[in-house]
């Protein structure tokens, strides 16, 4: 499954030279992840409830064009890879306009208590959703 989701580049967004400040696609990413959650049906604070958290435990990020004020963005988030650990999201930001890629980053994300405790195994809950995307992806 891809999750896309549209965005606008506001003043807010954007440094002293008029491009997006490389720290505004972090918050975008961040977004991806939680809307990709929430279509898989995986509320954060429901899961923060059964003591499940999910930070970022590593990113790579390419950034390749920048993106400007007013520029409407979209963002894609899919799976790349689940090795029952964690989970690594694929995302890319492009221009809706001419489709012309400003980001790819992969993201690495692990399952951890409401303690910080790391779990050996992506709970269940979770594990069956990325483990049946790596088997079956879907593409919207």
């Amino acid at each position: 499954m891809k999750h896309t989701f549209e965005q606008k580049v506001f003043y807010s967004d954007t440094d002293a030279y008029g491009v997006v400040w490389h720290g505004a696609y972090l918050r975008w990413l961040e977004m991806g992840r939680v809307f990709w959650c929430e279509s898989a049906g995986h509320n954060l604070v429901d899961l923060k409830n059964q003591d499940i958290v999910m930070p970022v435990t590593n990113l790579n990020i390419r950034y390749k064009k920048s993106a400007r004020l007013n520029d409407d963005i979209i963002i894609e988030t899919s799976i790349a890879k689940f090795n029952n650990l964690a989970v690594t999201f694929r995302q890319v930001i492009k221009s809706k306009e001419t489709g012309v890629t400003f980001v790819e980053a992969d993201v690495d994300v692990v399952a951890i208590s409401n303690e910080g405790k790391l779990y050996r195994r992506m709970p269940a809950i979770l594990a069956e959703t990325f483990e049946k995307e790596i088997k079956c992806p879907v593409h919207a």
